[in-house]
């Protein structure tokens, strides 16, 4: 059993922890903080003010900034910076997800911290912001991710992970193939819609538009979910995910960009469902090709290992969550990051005092 550690954990404010929606940072915030509470540790939440936690929740704001409509997400991050930054002397380690809103503010603090980035790293704008701050303690989600910045004061990559018994194994699928996310043009639904279609299956879209994505969905995506074979059932919740995961033949997963981590595979591998993923970014390091899905480099690849899913072991993936993807290997990584750390402050503070 590790000490018990006092950690701060600082979410996004565009969406609750744990999300009411879509949310992918927001929903693996709510899984740490809840298995760092079960391993004995004290936990503050920095989140918005409708986040459902056992843990200790202060907010800047009363609810999620994207629900409420508003426009200026800025400053209530900046705000809730701030706030960390009072409180700092109260805990021993503080974990952010905001990157890089706090990185100004957390070079200067005495406290422990650490920054978990949750986003793609390979734009242009980002290389000379990250530069500044090379000293700073940086995870990142999949060994891909960091490519870009490879000289950044990188401490561990930690994948992502999932309660075992938030998603239940299905061993026997309904017929559709099914497609969870965002609708934009780097998630590419329009691939996952001509895979179902040249493999005569039923496609369900579960995905929420984004304000930025909407002309995209209205002027590409909407004309193509005409088609008898594709269902648009909307965004979806976590009450639903699972029946909707797991009831899939296959997750379609055709992304055409770098993806940082891609939750949705392993929510799909915790139901026991395979992945038929492009390859980019972190898919080759969550899914084993062959065995809990396949990876696939164009179209005409993609239909041919979607009409082979059959052969694929639900029960394998669902071992390879279990052994690979679960919160509580999510969580022991962090602990691990979070006491070198304190190690490495002390020693500082020693050889200053010293």
């Amino acid at each position: 059993m590790h000490s018990r550690l006092r950690i701060a954990q600082v979410a996004p404010l565009s969406e609750s922890v744990p999300p009411k929606l879509y949310g992918g940072t927001e929903r693996i915030v709510a899984t740490l903080t809840d298995e760092l509470l079960r391993q004995g540790h004290e936990v503050t939440l920095f989140a918005s003010g409708d986040s459902e936690t056992r843990a200790r929740l202060v907010s800047p704001c009363p609810q999620a900034l994207r629900l409420s409509g508003t426009t200026d997400e800025l400053s209530m991050h900046l705000l809730m910076a701030e706030m960390v930054a009072q409180q700092a002397d109260e805990f021993d380690v503080l974990h952010f997800h905001i990157a890089p809103l706090h990185f100004s503010l957390a070079r200067r603090l005495a406290c422990p911290h650490l920054t978990t980035l949750h986003g793609r790293l390979d734009l242009p704008h980002l290389a000379p912001l990250f530069a500044e701050f090379s000293d700073l303690p940086l995870v990142s989600i999949s060994d891909a991710q960091r490519g870009p910045l490879p000289s950044q004061n990188w401490l561990a990559t930690v994948y992502h992970g999932l309660g075992d018994d938030e998603l239940p194994f299905r061993a026997v699928p309904s017929s559709y193939l099914a497609f969870l996310g965002r609708i934009s043009p780097e998630k590419r639904v329009d691939r996952a819609i001509a895979i179902a279609k040249a493999c005569g299956m039923p496609l369900k879209i579960a995905a929420k538009v984004d304000p930025v994505d909407e002309p995209y969905f209205t002027q590409e995506i909407e004309p193509l979910l005409a088609h008898p074979l594709i269902e648009f059932v909307d965004e979806i919740g976590d009450a639903q995910k699972g029946a909707f995961l797991g009831q899939a033949r296959a997750l379609l997963f055709p992304i055409d960009w770098p993806e940082p981590f891609g939750l949705v595979m392993i929510e799909a591998l915790a139901c026991g469902t395979p992945v038929v993923a492009f390859r980019g970014g972190s898919v080759a390091e969550v899914i084993d090709d062959g065995v809990t899905g396949f990876i696939v480099d164009n179209l005409d690849d993609a239909i041919a290992a979607t009409n082979r899913v059959g052969t694929l072991d639900r029960r394998m993936c669902r071992r390879q969550f279990l052994d690979r993807f679960t919160a509580a290997r999510m969580t022991n990584d962090y602990v691990k990051v979070y006491g070198r750390l304190r190690e490495a402050t002390a020693l500082v503070g020693a050889a200053m005092h010293g």
